[in-house]
């Protein structure tokens, strides 16, 4: 099958949620079928893996309008994106758009890379569900990225289009934490300081935990790090990193005591399976998708009570209490791979095939060059 995976919302510097979402997407389906990326801006091709491209306009360009007749002279089987905004006007293929979560609905904040017209739009999308509807209702199929998300989806009736899991996973490593090894009092947080991460609650904590440091790893507007910074308490120590790379990370995940995330809200959560991945337990916030990414390894907590986040810290000073959480993450990562995310995505695809078959079939229009039999 010949998948052009939409590539261009991959960052030029370093990965976010979404960009290695997409990034490992397409190494893991490029090990298998013929997929060809779509890029935006030369730079992004050193995030992503070494697989053919085509160079068109950027995502957030006004031509994004008419996208889909660039697109249509590349003669793909599929087309995948992993966001829900890809143009589609005048399109002859079948179309994957990608959903990854709701938050926006309840923190309308847009992200602050955003060019400002666009955040405007962002914030007037995200006041009504029915602009969300036009979009998916545009796929053939529609991709999110849990079952907490597919579940709102469905709860909210934002498509009827055919709603797919093409799940997130952790990168692959080779690190695994030994569970006798000595540790730090080190606590890591990684994520965005939007308001709904809650991080307040995670500094406020650090009074309760004399001889432990908070290691806050994300990039940080000046700004939001005066906000927090008034607001850590004289016994805690907390360290602003702005970033680190991901050979950094991985030697502090590999070093703490836990991966703490207190948000109110979110797709998926990465850094909770990425964490578990190397071994290191996980504290978090008590919401229904943290339930389903970490089951019954994370220690979970009222993202509001900055005391029980504490108590959670000092549990895993109780004898075997780390090692049992450790090896919990251990065998809860396992259940994620790319390779599994890759195959859900085939099935997706070849839905996607169908779905567009059939409605051209209903509307007697014939399916442009053949499409469904090269894809089956």
């Amino acid at each position: 099958m010949r998948i052009l995976f939409d590539a261009r919302f991959t960052r030029t510097d370093h990965h976010d949620g979404i960009s290695r979402y997409g990034a490992s997407l397409i190494a893991a389906l490029a090990a298998t079928d013929d997929v060809v990326m779509l890029v935006s801006d030369p730079r992004q091709l050193a995030l992503l893996p070494e697989v053919p491209h085509v160079r068109i306009t950027s995502p957030l360009s006004p031509a994004e309008l008419f996208v889909a007749r660039r697109i249509n002279r590349l003669r793909p089987d599929v087309v995948v994106c992993p966001m829900q905004t890809m143009g589609s006007w005048g399109r002859r293929y079948p179309l994957v758009l990608t959903l990854h979560d709701l938050i926006y609905y309840q923190n309308p904040m847009p992200p602050s890379f955003l060019p400002l017209p666009v955040r405007l739009l962002w914030r007037l999308y995200h006041l009504a569900y029915w602009p969300q509807r036009l979009l998916l209702d545009r796929a053939d199929v529609v991709a999110t990225i849990s079952a907490t998300t597919a579940g709102l989806i469905g709860r909210h009736r934002l498509t009827r289009r055919p709603v797919l899991l093409v799940g997130n996973a952790p990168q692959s490593t080779e690190r695994r934490r030994d569970p006798g090894a000595p540790r730090s009092a080190s606590l890591l947080y990684m994520g965005s300081f939007m308001p709904y991460k809650n991080v307040e609650t995670l500094v406020r904590a650090m009074a309760s935990l004399p001889g432990h440091t908070l290691h806050l790893l994300s990039r940080i507007t000046p700004s939001r790090r005066a906000e927090l910074a008034d607001l850590i308490p004289d016994a805690g120590r907390t360290v602003f990193h702005d970033g680190v790379s991901d050979a950094e990370y991985e030697d502090l995940l590999d070093d703490s005591t836990a991966l703490v995330t207190l948000s109110r809200a979110e797709g998926y959560g990465l850094p909770i399976i990425e964490a578990m991945a190397t071994g290191t337990p996980v504290i978090a916030s008590d919401i229904p998708i943290f339930r389903e990414v970490g089951g019954t390894a994370a220690l979970f907590v009222d993202p509001d009570d900055p005391d029980a986040v504490a108590a959670a810290v000092r549990s895993l000073e109780e004898p075997g209490r780390w090692a049992e959480a450790s090896r919990a993450g251990l065998e809860q990562a396992a259940t994620y791979s790319w390779a599994a995310s890759a195959e859900q995505l085939r099935t997706a695809c070849r839905r996607a095939v169908l779905e567009y078959g059939r409605r051209r079939r209903l509307t007697g229009r014939p399916v442009p060059g053949g499409r469904k039999d090269r894809a089956a």
